[in-house]
């Protein structure tokens, strides 16, 4: 499953350059608790998004090994989204809930972006 390690490494690439952004308009404005919401939300969307790409290697281990096939875990990644929703709603001073939940959805994004230039890239 290498193309999936290389799809996976291209993904954190970008969410890295997203969160540097969000460090510097932390950094450089004063919407403090907004970059704070997105840069929590990111980092633990990066963090979903590293879950979804090992679980994903390992199944596909297990399909070509011939063993029982597990799940994705899907609820280690719902218990970490809602992790960032508590730490927002718990510190609502340093971090803004919905640029949290805007946050989080930052891997969808860039796994739909990515989708995009890959399949405009293999067309020409």
């Amino acid at each position: 499953m290498p193309e999936i390690r290389g799809i996976f490494e291209r993904q954190r690439k970008y969410i890295f350059l997203l969160l540097s952004v969000y460090v510097l308009g932390w950094g450089f404005t004063d919407h403090q608790s907004i970059y704070a919401g997105l840069i929590l939300g990111t980092s633990i969307s990066l963090y979903n998004l590293w879950l979804l790409a090992r679980k994903t290697w390992n199944f596909g281990d297990d399909v070509l090994q011939g063993k029982k096939v597990r799940s994705l875990g899907s609820f280690s990644r719902y218990a970490a989204a809602g992790f960032a929703v508590l730490i927002a709603m718990e510190f609502p001073e340093h971090f803004h809930i919905i640029f949290t939940v805007l946050g989080l959805m930052t891997s969808y994004f860039v796994i739909m972006i990515d989708f995009l230039i890959q399949s405009f890239h293999i067309r020409r």
